[in-house]
């Protein structure tokens, strides 16, 4: 790893809020990556069951700043409607061990997706994931080489390390020359989503993304979808900023995410191809 890798994350452990701020029933967890790196998140199983519906599990996938305490309310409506969703923090976030790197963020995810396979609560042909900022970056990765995943919600994903980090140098008007090549110079190349994106297919991808978002730019979100094969959709949303969607639009975003994971639910599982 070069030297920007390391300032490109923002993690801390400050407690930023609780699950029972929210009254919700939660198992926190621990489980190991690949690597034995310890590694924490919360389980918050759905608040209506059914005895002939299947029982669907998110797999939140959080952004940049701060961890999982800080992230979570995003998610607190969902064991609601009827969701289990497992929230974790990468490796330096939060309670989680280690130092964070890409790969490593990689390497959590996967230890995520395969804790939530050990458990005999979760239905493991109906888990989904929702990944926001960073998280989605994670996820399209994630969803394109792990085939449990039925389908992939991002909000607010950028598409190229490198390229957001230029953007955001650029934007400064002093440093506008440097943000062209300090990041190809400093920083490492690999896990890039753009890569990823089109392997997702045949299962769903919907990408939310503000038209106004001044985090990651909205030119982004097009050439993930372009990058993408169907079936895919892109909601761009006007005036939002980074966030927003599910902060000051929740009346019509949630209904689009359920919407969207129940046809996940709904798709047939696909089939590997035998060579």
């Amino acid at each position: 790893m070069l030297g920007c890798d390391q300032v490109f994350y923002y993690p801390n452990a400050v407690k930023y809020g609780t699950p029972r701020q929210y009254r919700l029933d939660y198992e926190s967890v621990r489980f190991p990556a690949r690597d034995s790196t310890s590694l924490h998140g919360w389980f918050f199983p759905a608040q209506k069951k059914s005895a002939t519906v299947a029982i669907g599990t998110v797999l939140h996938l959080h952004g940049n700043a701060g961890n999982l305490s800080g992230h979570f309310h995003h998610i607190t409506w969902l064991p609601a409607a009827g969701w289990n969703v497992f929230c974790f923090d990468y490796r330096g976030y939060g309670r989680s061990e280690g130092t964070v790197t890409r790969a490593g963020t990689i390497t959590d995810a996967y230890a995520a997706l395969d804790y939530l396979l050990s458990r005999s609560d979760v239905d493991t042909h109906h888990i989904v994931g929702f990944g926001q900022s960073l998280g989605g970056a994670i996820g399209i990765v994630l969803t394109a080489e792990r085939q449990e995943i039925r389908g992939l919600a991002t909000d607010g994903a950028f598409d190229h390390y490198r390229r957001i980090a230029s953007w955001h140098i650029r934007r400064n008007p002093l440093l506008l020359l440097l943000g062209w090549w300090i990041p190809k110079l400093l920083m490492s190349d690999g896990y890039d989503p753009i890569d990823y994106v089109s392997r997702i297919a045949p299962r769903p991808l919907f990408i939310m993304h503000g038209t106004a978002d001044r985090v990651v730019s909205p030119a982004m979100a097009q050439r993930l979808y372009d990058a993408a094969n169907e079936p895919k959709e892109l909601w761009m949303i006007p005036e939002a900023n980074h966030y927003e969607a599910m902060q000051e639009m929740a009346d019509e975003a949630h209904p689009r995410l359920l919407q969207f994971f129940q046809r996940c639910m709904d798709k047939p599982i696909p089939t590997q191809s035998e060579d």
